[in-house]
């Protein structure tokens, strides 16, 4: 995990792999939020985004294979209004949606995750500072919602070198600008490979 200052004072950008994903979803005190922390990290849903999903908003693709999850209102920069987008939904988070809505009972039409943004932050500070307590790594206490997003860009453009225009569409980003961050911060992994790529390991 690599923290990153800002500008505010004891606020970092966090870095996670995702062995370290892992190790907060398994800190969740609750199928729920271990949903959350799926949905932002392998989703990339924001956080106002995710009280948005309702069970009615996965999409299996015509070719039967693949799934989307409808965002009805995501970030628009351009009139604030919020847009529609269907980033790609894995299939083991498809899975997890489902065994968590027939769990909990819920409805096509009810919200899948029932909090709010403020609710949905809170339960990812909760999870981090619960997995900073289990793992001992004090970094996690950092870990916000947006994190999870970042782990969620960096997976695809800097470890899976994902096309970043395929990257902006299921991200909901509208610029190459918007995506340039998480290009600039590979991974040990991705560090040790390009050294043995060149022979200069």
């Amino acid at each position: 995990m690599r923290l990153e200052a800002t500008a505010k004072e004891d606020e970092f950008k966090v870095w996670m792999t995702d062995r370290e994903l892992e190790e907060l979803r398994r800190a969740a005190a609750s199928h729920r939020d271990d949903l959350i922390i799926q949905l932002g990290g392998y989703v990339g849903l924001r956080a106002f985004e995710i009280p948005q999903i309702f069970p009615k908003h996965v999409k299996r693709t015509d070719d039967g294979d693949h799934y989307r999850l409808r965002v009805p209102r995501g970030k628009d920069t351009a009139n604030g209004t919020g847009k529609p987008r269907d980033p790609y939904l894995p299939k083991d988070v498809e899975g997890d949606i489902h065994r968590y809505q027939n769990a909990e009972d819920i409805g096509r039409n009810e919200p899948l995750i029932d909090l709010t943004e403020r609710g949905v932050r809170a339960a990812v500070k909760r999870t981090a500072k619960r997995a900073a307590e289990e793992t001992g790594d004090d970094d996690f206490t950092h870990v916000s919602s947006h994190d999870l997003r970042r782990r969620f860009a960096q997976r695809l453009l800097v470890d899976e070198q994902v096309n970043p225009r395929v990257v902006m569409q299921v991200g909901g980003w509208d610029s190459f600008q918007a995506i340039e961050p998480y290009l600039n911060a590979p991974t040990p992994e991705v560090v040790n490979e390009a050294f043995e790529e060149a022979d200069l390991a």
